[in-house]
């Protein structure tokens, strides 16, 4: 039997992505313990914290100063994100922080500098890299199953837009659907992006675009070791949640599909018929989100890196903006222009 402590961890924000972390910490890692929530929204804070029977408040900064807490979990909005970070740190506190860290180089930079000081333990959450899919295809790369890879695709689309209020908040499709695929094209490939050309519009909803936004995107990577990758990007796939990946080599091909309720085919005199994909993320990503935080709270156990670090959370921010940068300017943007680092 194990007999090791349980990590302590408390919720930092109780919505949507605070709600699946919660109950991930409170019934789903063994190692994990839900010590309380926090939200600025008593109410919310409440539910969920009355849910799991565990304390709740509307100020984080109750758990930073309770020395039975070894770590939070930060899944509030991104704009709080790097100063909670910091005092975190400042508390000796383990991190795990929900992507993006900020949409603002210098105050992502200054959050990992007290992380570095502090010298604990920090994770950021790009979920997707602990799906079974694409490690798979990470694995078999690494493994040598397809040579050195020479193209990379990456499809990825929501069922349905977010609402408007929170496009306006959300740091535009490219720093926060984008991302996830960014972060996913440097963890396949294991190569860092020096240019990207974005082609992008609106062709879904015209108010995404009355709130400086865009909802239908195509990128083209170009990666220091030679790859080649394109994404694609739609906020509205009517068929449900498009989640496609590809990596062609100079020994084959490895690609995955996406999931879906059941793997039946019925063919009759119409056609050939199956189930559509999964058409809500958390559905297609709840056990990612789980073996996300299983590796966060191994990293404190047993004191290694964890695997999502925080330059793993800086680029693809990086990333963002200069994609943002290409679309606005129509051209080709290397990162350096960026981050010259």
């Amino acid at each position: 039997m194990n007999h090791l402590p349980k990590l302590k961890i408390a919720v930092v924000g109780a919505g949507r992505i605070g709600k699946i972390h919660a109950e991930t910490i409170a019934r789903r890692v063994p190692q994990a313990e839900l010590a309380g929530v926090a939200d600025v929204v008593e109410a919310a804070a409440r539910e969920t914290a009355v849910q799991y029977d565990v304390p709740y408040t509307t100020d984080y900064h109750e758990f930073l100063h309770d020395s039975h807490i070894d770590a939070i979990a930060i899944c509030s909005a991104t704009h709080t994100h790097t100063q909670i970070i910091q005092e975190a740190a400042a508390a000796g506190k383990h991190i795990f922080c929900e992507k993006p860290i900020d949409h603002d180089l210098k105050k992502i930079d200054a959050a990992l500098t007290a992380v570095a000081q502090a010298n604990i333990k920090f994770q950021v959450g790009f979920n997707r890299r602990f799906d079974a899919n694409f490690r798979k295809v990470r694995q078999m790369i690494t493994e040598g199953k397809i040579g050195q890879p020479h193209i990379l695709r990456i499809t990825s689309r929501d069922p349905a837009p977010p609402p408007i209020a929170y496009i306006k908040v959300s740091g535009g499709i490219f720093l926060d659907m984008t991302i996830h695929d960014f972060d996913m094209a440097r963890y396949l490939i294991g190569s860092e992006v020096e240019e990207l050309f974005v082609a992008a519009g609106v062709m879904v909803d015209p108010a995404i675009g009355k709130a400086g936004d865009l909802d239908t995107a195509v990128i083209t990577l170009k990666f220091t070791n030679g790859v080649i990758g394109t994404i694609d990007n739609s906020r509205q796939a009517v068929y449900g949640y498009d989640q496609r990946v590809e990596v062609f080599g100079e020994k084959g091909m490895v690609a995955v599909g996406n999931n879906t309720p059941d793997t039946h085919i019925y063919a009759n005199a119409d056609g050939i018929h199956s189930a559509k994909p999964l058409y809500f993320f958390l559905e297609r990503y709840m056990d990612s989100y789980i073996a996300e935080m299983q590796a966060f709270v191994e990293a404190v156990v047993t004191d290694k890196e964890p695997p999502v670090g925080g330059q793993d959370g800086r680029i693809p921010v990086v990333m963002g903006l200069a994609a943002r940068k290409s679309w606005e300017e129509n051209r080709p943007v290397r990162l350096s222009e960026i981050s010259p680092t």
